[in-house]
């Protein structure tokens, strides 16, 4: 008299009649008890409502499956019944009665009560409360699964994306990308950028975006202290545009805009101020290595990058350098008495000598007869400023130097070679230590007069002495 099927309702199951003989026979002498001609088949299911509660387990998978040993014991003869819920809207549609349900006179009316003891009431058996706790327990995970997946997104989206905040825990990381000495020292730089970089920078853009008006213009896909961070490590690194790009998530046509546009930005801003410092205060820091050139003003050398060997042999000789055997560019450096790079002359052609590199710069217009210079043997410029000039002694065609040359080039090189310790500050950048391509000697200048001008905000004094010097 069972009427369940898994059409009308799939909460519940159906089971086979066991393998095992002893509670075979307990099954079918359960079932038969009012079915007199009953003979089980292979497709021969009890469904779950005949069963307690005790008796199903359900799988991780969520599949009911029934414990070993039970057995059948919940029929409408033995008075089975469960308080009824609402009902659904499927269960409310009124369906024509089963074959074997009797049909109710006008007289007679069967109740809601008897229609489920005989129908069973599949849709309010015991497993329902189970299934729903379960399905409770299911939703209260997935929305945990949710969540962890919405802290690995953002956690992936975070690293995915190169910024200054993998960097704030290591100083020497600092030190590697940005040649700061460390995390504060490069946030202090930031402070003196940050109010013209947000509000005076011109930054490059494409063709089309340039032809909106300023207000159209899309905003930077970085912020902008990560724009500067990009800049730094493509000139301290060297790193290449697609290598930055691919760290910051960004098209490598857009790292190059913002190279060339921070490029441009602190060749403007940092060149304003005023690197040339007056006499009185140059000897107000003398340190005491300079004892035997009191008057001396600035420390000079030239120093030499490569470039690429142009295809045009005009210009291959204009940029060949015999000292280096090699295409480059020249450029003039001076530095003060106490370190800090005080004139930055623009690249020449490597085939030009020291003493035209002086002529051209146009420092001799900063000298005055009581400055004094301080050069290498190369420099032969006494005729083309008023002022003195410390060179190291030639030998000439003498056979020896006298002992008084002698002494003056040892204390001369003694000194001068701080020069060169603050070239080589310059060249720490990695982006000078391969060849540069003709492509971008547009920018090449300027770029080489940022990394000079950084090197005063990016390092210590070059004696950890003069630091305490007043």
């Amino acid at each position: 008299m069972c009427g369940n099927s898994s059409k009308y309702n799939g909460t519940i199951s159906f089971h086979r009649f066991p393998v095992d003989l002893e509670v075979r026979s307990k099954w079918l002498t359960l079932v038969k008890i009012r079915r007199y001609i009953f003979t089980p088949t292979e497709c021969t299911r009890v469904c779950s409502c005949h069963f307690l509660f005790e008796d199903f387990v359900t799988t991780t998978g969520g599949e009911k499956r029934l414990k070993k040993g039970s057995v059948p014991c919940l029929f409408a003869w033995n008075e089975f019944s469960v308080p009824a819920p609402r009902l659904n809207v499927w269960q409310r549609r009124p369906r024509p009665p089963s074959p074997d349900q009797p049909m109710a006179s006008d007289n007679e009316m069967v109740t809601e009560e008897e229609v489920l003891h005989c129908d069973h009431a599949y849709f309010v058996t015991p497993t329902s409360a189970l299934v729903t706790h379960q399905l409770a327990d299911e939703n209260e995970a997935l929305r945990r699964k949710v969540e962890e997946l919405q802290q690995e997104v953002q956690s992936l989206q975070l690293h995915s994306r190169f910024g200054l905040q993998h960097l704030q825990g290591s100083d020497e990381d600092i030190r590697f990308y940005t040649r700061f000495t460390s995390y504060k020292h490069f946030q202090a730089f930031w402070q003196l950028v940050e109010p013209a970089a947000t509000t005076k920078m011109v930054r490059i853009t494409g063709v089309h975006a340039a032809s909106k008006e300023p207000s159209l213009l899309r905003p930077s896909k970085l912020a902008p202290i990560d724009e500067l961070l990009l800049f730094l490590m493509h000139l301290s690194v060297g790193l290449h545009l697609r290598d930055l790009a691919k760290r910051f998530n960004i098209h490598t046509t857009t790292a190059s805009r913002i190279i060339t546009s921070w490029t441009h930005f602190l060749y403007y801003l940092l060149g304003s101020i005023r690197l040339w410092i007056p006499p009185e205060k140059v000897k107000a820091h003398l340190p005491p290595e300079f004892a035997l050139f009191p008057d001396t003003q600035v420390v000079l050398d030239c120093t030499e990058i490569f470039c690429q060997t142009p295809s045009s042999l005009l210009l291959h000789s204009e940029v060949y350098s015999p000292y280096k055997s090699h295409t480059t560019f020249k450029a003039m450096i001076g530095i003060a008495p106490h370190g800090p790079i005080t004139f930055v002359s623009p690249l020449y052609a490597g085939s030009m000598s020291d003493r035209e590199i002086f002529k051209q710069s146009g420092i001799a217009k900063l000298l005055t007869p009581e400055m004094a210079i301080m050069v290498d043997k190369g420099f032969f410029v006494d005729n083309l400023f008023p002022g003195k000039v410390y060179r190291p002694a030639f030998l000439a065609r003498n056979k020896q130097m006298a002992k008084e040359d002698v002494q003056q080039t040892q204390s001369i090189a003694r000194v001068r070679v701080h020069v060169e310790r603050c070239i080589r500050r310059v060249k720490e950048n990695k982006l000078f230590d391969k060849v540069i391509p003709l492509s971008v000697c547009g920018s090449i200048d300027q770029l080489f007069t940022v990394a000079c001008l950084l090197v005063n905000y990016q390092n210590g004094p070059l004696v950890k002495a003069w630091a305490t010097q007043k």
